[in-house]
């Protein structure tokens, strides 16, 4: 990755006042020059995330992308709580890309991992607690008092012993020449009046009046669209292009071959689309041209008949099945899954001699940086990452190879002008980067009173991590996680995996791993449940006795679903527990099956303890989607292959959740004083066992396979 220019101590700690008039709490930038952002007169601030202008509005910076997760509102609920803002005086800005943002635990800016609020949380709370420190200093200055005094108020500093207020806007170019306070204290979260308090968010006006830029939506002058020729088979190799026809169609300006294919520029999108139809190319298919989701089972399947890499070992798992009272054997298939975000992948790149702007929806905007820095050959200061918001993400947009920005920044070098690169649906669910397939096989030993004694689970499929910045060491455990985590007392227990290496490219997508174990996992704990003659609650409860935390959302889903009331002749009722990404998660599905294979969720009770909350609407927001989301997995989609071309191309054939097709949903969440963890990802692993296990509670019937259809149930 292409170095950032470093921050010294002295560039850091700055504040600054704003051309326009005010204080500037944010960073730096070395790039800028004086008629720019900041005045190099006066100079002086904290830290990267606040800007307060003469006019009282305050500026939250943030170094994080908004993909519909609620983070530009939780992340500067954030600071406006320490720093004691009115919130009608709140906005957010994109950050530049810089060091400053960096993911403190991942070390480049990027969004992911359902870890905005975690890593935010307390470098947000000091930049609000420093920057109110400084108004305090600057009042306390001019009335001629004793900061200790002073106090504030919802965007004032007050004086109380003599009735005076000032405003943060009236205050702020003075308080931009404060000395920086060398440690502020936080406020004690028992007087928090922002956190903690369910916050309409500040995105939606804009997103409702059309207002808000995606990355579908930038524009540059004299902007041309380009689409490109992929290949319907991943790695093949282009032998001979003719591309007469496509440059006959008015509009079509040029055809340029690019690492991923060839692309067809034109000066709108439709134009840009014809032109590639038009093009006639011969491909050499390669060795993936033999690719097939039945070979993969296949081979998949062969492999889970033996023990692969240990990756937990508890007591001795095969001596425990072999004296089992019973032993129980099944097996568990996931399939390759499409990201299908809403918004399909764009990016437009600004070229010239000495700047180079690109303006996208990422996840991973060093990355990105990084990659045009050593495409264009101009220093990291003169390529500038703007951030849009974007149209869905869950992991697509954290490409490993920046592949989108790429392609982009190549066509742009070779028209030499505006191009914004557009990727079709058919394009990213034909040739983009997929949720693995997995194949599991898993056993179980109960003794003579149906307690689980044993449990040895063998997991087939591939790893998303190897070869990326986040397995540094080449360790890869993306397959593996959730299994690993198990989280029952079952004295003997194995997991191993046989990491698979094939061609079909494999990503990061909503929930990682965690998204095909706890099917496993949770499907078979319930089938422990059933075997043992044992309500599958109660079973999860003796089984979690040491763990609280578990143990509390697996009682309050449960208690707030009514378990065990009864249901309409035909329904039923599943349950299931995950823990991922530090948070905690329950939920009960009520379903009912009809004839000849129609599964419907009428409801699903969540319930999910995600450490301290800072906007309960946030928090319920995002279980919602995710239980969405996770519902169009475990009933609809899947990607499958035949001769290396994958089958699906488009929401006919990939189909996702319809608005006439989501259940009830109720979300509940456990009060708690923990650090803030994530709440993105960790509702998507529960949903699928939980109807695979109420469809069984309806119909005696297990299914094993997702998307879960009665065909496959036994």
């Amino acid at each position: 990755m292409t170095d950032l220019h470093p921050l010294n101590r002295r560039e850091f700690l700055k504040v600054g006042v704003a051309a326009g008039g005010g204080m500037l709490v944010g960073i730096y930038l070395p790039q800028l020059n004086s008629s720019e952002t900041v005045s190099r007169t006066e100079v002086f601030q904290p830290n990267a995330f606040l800007r307060i202008g003469t006019d009282d509005m305050i500026t939250v910076i943030l170094g994080k992308s908004e993909m519909g997760t609620g983070i530009y509102t939780s992340l500067p609920m954030i600071a406006a709580e320490e720093l004691d803002a009115d919130w009608q005086h709140i906005r957010v800005e994109a950050a530049p890309v810089d060091e400053v943002y960096f993911h403190p635990t991942f070390h480049i800016q990027m969004t992911g991992g359902s870890s905005s609020v975690t890593s935010e949380w307390e470098r947000l709370r000091k930049a609000g607690a420093t920057a109110r420190a400084m108004l305090i200093a600057a009042a306390a200055k001019n009335w001629d008092v004793d900061p200790k005094a002073c106090g504030t108020q919802t965007g004032y500093v007050v004086h109380e012993p003599s009735n005076r207020r000032v405003s943060y806007g009236a205050l702020a170019e003075a308080a931009a020449t404060t000395p920086l306070p060398a440690d502020v204290p936080l406020k004690d979260p028992n007087n928090f009046t922002i956190i903690g308090r369910g916050t309409h968010r500040l995105d939606t006006a804009a997103k409702t009046n059309g207002s808000a830029l995606f990355g579908i939506d930038a524009k540059a002058p004299g902007m041309l669209t380009a689409l490109i020729a992929r290949p319907r088979v991943f790695g093949a190799k282009i032998i001979r292009v003719n591309d007469a026809r496509s440059r006959k169609i008015t509009g079509v300006k040029a055809v340029v071959p690019v690492q991923s294919g060839i692309a067809v520029v034109a000066d709108g999108f439709w134009a840009a689309k014809l032109g590639r139809d038009a093009l006639e190319i011969e491909w050499d298919e390669g060795p993936n041209a033999t690719v097939s989701t039945a070979a993969i089972r296949e081979q998949y399947a062969r492999l889970s008949n033996a023990p692969g890499k240990v990756a937990r070992r508890d007591g001795d798992p095969a001596h425990a099945l072999q004296t089992a009272a019973t032993k129980i054997t099944a097996e568990y298939e996931v399939p390759y899954l499409a990201h299908a975000t809403m918004e399909p992948l764009n990016c437009l790149v600004d070229l010239r001699a000495d700047r180079c702007d690109i303006w996208t929806g990422t996840q991973f905007q060093s990355l990105d940086h990084a990659a045009a820095v050593r495409l264009t050959g101009l220093h990291p200061n003169q390529v500038h990452v703007h951030t849009t918001m974007l149209g869905g993400g869950f992991g697509r947009r954290g490409s490993p190879t920046s592949e989108f920005v790429v392609e982009a920044v190549e066509v742009a070098k070779a028209v030499h002008a505006p191009v914004k690169v557009v990727w079709t649906r058919e394009d990213d669910i034909r040739g983009g980067w997929y949720r693995p397939m997995a194949y599991d096989r898993i056993s179980a030993g109960l003794d003579a009173s149906g307690n689980p004694v044993a449990w040895d689970h063998t997991i087939v499929s591939q790893g998303v991590l190897e070869g990326t910045i986040f397995a540094p060491d080449g360790n890869d455990g993306s397959s593996v996680e959730g299994a690993v985590e198990m989280p029952y007392a079952i004295p003997n227990v194995l997991v191993s995996l046989h990491a698979t290496k094939l061609g079909v490219p494999v990503l990061w997508w909503r929930s990682v791993g965690n998204s095909h174990t706890a099917f496993v996992v949770e499907s078979f704990i319930d089938e422990l449940a059933h075997a043992s003659g044992k309500d599958p609650y109660q079973f999860r409860r003796a089984l979690l006795a040491k763990k609280p935390r578990h143990l509390a959302v697996l009682e309050l889903a449960a208690e707030k679903a009514h378990w065990g009331a009864p249901l309409p002749k035909g329904q039923g009722r599943g349950i299931a527990l995950h823990f991922s990404f530090d948070t905690y998660v329950a939920e009960v599905a009520e379903v009912s099956v009809s004839e000849p294979d129609t599964i419907r969720v009428h409801r699903v009770v969540a319930a999910v303890d995600c450490g301290r909350v800072v906007n309960p609407d946030g928090v319920v927001a995002q279980t919602e989607g995710g239980i969405i989301f996770g519902l169009s997995a475990a009933l609809k989609s899947e990607i499958t292959l035949d001769r290396g071309r994958v089958q699906q191309s488009n929401f006919h054939d990939y189909q996702v959740l319809r608005i006439n097709e989501a259940p009830q949903i109720e979300v509940y969440i456990v009060p708690s004083t923990e650090h803030p963890m994530g709440v993105g990802e960790p509702p998507v692993p529960p949903i699928a066992p939980a109807v695979a296990n109420a469809v069984f509670a309806a119909t005696g019937k297990r299914v094993r396979k997702s998307p879960i259809r009665m065909n496959q149930a036994v």
